[in-house]
């Protein structure tokens, strides 16, 4: 069976409105784009950076049809990608989909994003600068 590759991020949100990429993000599937997302992120994980660590990070994505959870959990150098909100989270980051994407492409400033209230942060706030570091960038 042949992988879907996901789109370029940077490509899809660079001056383009929300209302655009929400379109692109309805057209392809939302459940699409954030499963090849956050499967992407699981991949980017750097089992060395976060050794000797476990934690469980949750996202809530906003998108036309409503909230989006996903968890990425780091145990034993290992990141896993879970639908849904099974477990408590140590860090929830909730955003709506243009910004989430913006954030994941590296177009928007997490810190930028929370100081201008699209990025909202439940839990533990120093562990979400830290955890950002347990993953590769493009």
């Amino acid at each position: 069976m042949a992988e879907t590759q996901a789109p370029d991020l940077g490509a899809l949100v660079e001056g383009r409105s929300d209302e655009e990429i929400n379109a692109f993000v309805k057209a392809q599937g939302i459940d699409t784009i954030l499963q090849q997302i956050f499967n992407g992120m699981a991949q980017a994980f750097v089992p060395e950076a976060a050794a000797g660590q476990s934690a469980v990070v949750q996202y809530d994505v906003t998108a036309d049809d409503g909230a989006h959870s996903y968890q990425l959990k780091v145990d034993n150098g290992k990141c896993t990608v879970v639908k849904g909100a099974s477990d408590p989270a140590r860090v929830t980051l909730g955003l709506s989909m243009p910004d989430f994407l913006r954030l994941i492409a590296g177009k928007l400033d997490g810190m930028q994003a929370f100081m201008g209230g699209k990025l909202r942060l439940g839990g533990d706030m120093m562990f979400a600068q830290v955890m950002q570091t347990w993953f590769k960038r493009a």
